[in-house]
């Protein structure tokens, strides 16, 4: 160490002066190690080190046998818009959906169809230890059913991290249900009937679009800026071509994207809506797994009592196998209730017990912290093996928050046919046909880095690479 400072990070000063000056331009390759070691009187494994901060960082990217080089960002990202056409669409994916689910919850050495971010950071031991004081505390009457709408202390322990917030959230406006699926699912069906059309960010959770096609509704896609979320002009757009009653959108971090509306942008999403008699439904699952230093606020903060129904879960952050989610409805809460008792009458006393008991305690909070920070390491190693693997035309998202990442691949490229061959090699990808209602996406995969990662990781990256190019090469003339 120099002057406080670690002789890498003056590696890096060096780097970053050489880029700024433009002495070093996107795509060109990077002095050798022993080289730059060489000019600036340090060792091999200092300037090594340097490297691997900034490929780190995804500012280079490295090539077998070829060095390093400096990365292009916007080059790999992806577009900022495109185009769709403005017309409904009737869902039929239930095939493919269950395709792919017995294929992704299959065994595999790699784990990159799921998105399931709580393996990247074990909570398991602490839970275990609350569900035995539950046990203890409350017997047997915790294994009864519990009240229709939830329990009373779990609902207050949500409250209270929306007031943590700014919004103020009424007890009466909350029904406890069996994960953000349920949730999502009475949220439809307390606005729409059979044959309604509804708004849907494009790419979309598959989930939702499932939930339409089983609700017999209408699908209207809207495109999904990577930096900003909905693109706020095609909607309005939509919404004067089209008689729409409900609009489904992640405001936080959308699930494929990652993408954070900001501020602003959400104001204008909530006027627009209304001005139509619009409901927005809000999912907000990923809110919590934020890379930005604040956390975004729900459109609920923004909205008057019966704009927005807001549906979160403890799924992605805590225990997914205990399916506990949660709705806020203002003005729909009596009609979801009625909705919750026909759908499953109650969610587990026990499961809801415990997590009112991890939020009290402060552990939610703790790990969450440790969970994000899990998250945005795994990310980045993400995104450098696949800058490194994959061909060199492939974008890339960069998420804001969440486990997951959209890759688009070259027109070539059939995703689903990619979904096939990966698995047979022990891989699992999530294909992107799955994130439209119609049949968008086709040459686009999602993977999580929501898993413990190890370097088994990095050679199955390094297999669908390969595998990509493979096919790329099969298809040329």
């Amino acid at each position: 160490m120099q002057n406080g400072q670690f002789l890498y990070q003056r590696v890096i000063e060096v780097i970053n002066d050489m880029i700024s000056q433009q002495v070093l331009k996107p795509g060109e390759k990077l002095p050798s190690l022993r080289k730059l070691s060489m000019q600036l009187s340090v060792s091999i494994p200092t300037v090594k080190q340097a490297y691997y901060h900034l490929e780190g960082q995804g500012r280079i990217y490295s090539k077998e046998k070829s060095g390093y080089f400096l990365s292009d960002a916007e080059q790999n990202a992806l577009p900022r818009r495109c185009q769709l056409p403005i017309n409904p669409t009737e869902v039929n994916k239930q095939s493919l959906i269950e395709q792919v689910y017995e294929g992704i919850h299959a065994p595999h050495q790699a784990q990159f169809g799921i998105a399931n971010p709580v393996t990247a950071m074990s909570n398991e031991a602490v839970l275990a230890k609350m569900m035995r004081s539950a046990l203890k505390q409350a017997g047997e009457q915790i294994l009864h059913y519990g009240a229709m709408d939830g329990l009373m202390k779990l609902k207050q322990q949500i409250v209270q991290r929306y007031l943590r917030m700014g919004l103020s959230v009424s007890l009466d406006d909350m029904v406890i249900t069996n994960g953000a699926q349920e949730a999502l699912a009475i949220a439809l069906q307390c606005v729409t009937r059979p044959g309604d059309v509804v708004a849907i960010e494009s790419p979309c959770y598959f989930g939702i679009i499932e939930l339409i096609e089983n609700l017999g509704l209408r699908a209207l896609e809207i495109p999904v800026c990577p930096d900003d979320g909905l693109w706020l002009e095609d909607l309005a757009d939509a919404l004067t071509q089209h008689d729409v009653k409900a609009c489904v959108c992640s405001t936080s971090i959308n699930n494929p994207i990652g993408s954070v509306m900001p501020e602003a942008r959400r104001q204008s999403l909530l006027k627009m809506l209304v001005e139509h008699e619009v409901v927005l439904i809000e999912d907000d699952v990923y809110g919590d797994l934020h890379f930005t230093k604040h956390r975004a606020k729900p459109a609920q903060f923004h909205a008057q009592p019966g704009q927005v129904i807001t549906c979160g879960s403890f799924s992605k952050t805590a225990a997914p196998s205990y399916r506990i989610g949660w709705m806020l409805a203002p003005r729909y809460a009596q009609r979801a209730r009625r909705f919750k008792r026909a759908l499953s009458c109650s969610s587990s006393l026990i499961n809801q017990w415990v997590l009112a008991e991890y939020l009290a305690s402060g552990a939610y909070d703790r790990h969450i912290k440790k969970l994000r920070l899990r998250l945005q390491e795994n990310k980045q190693k993400m995104l450098c093996c696949i800058r490194r693997y994959f061909p060199e035309h492939t974008r890339i998202s960069d998420p804001r928050g969440g486990c997951v990442i959209w890759v688009e691949l070259d027109s070539k490229i059939d995703g689903g046919k990619l979904f096939k061959k990966a698995m047979a090699e022990g891989i699992s990808v999530t294909p992107g046909q799955l994130f439209s209602a119609s049949e968008r996406f086709q040459n686009c995969i999602r993977l999580s880095y929501g898993l413990p990662w190890h370097e088994t990781h990095e050679m199955s990256i390094k297999r669908l690479g390969e595998l990509i190019a493979m096919m790329h090469d099969e298809r040329e003339p």
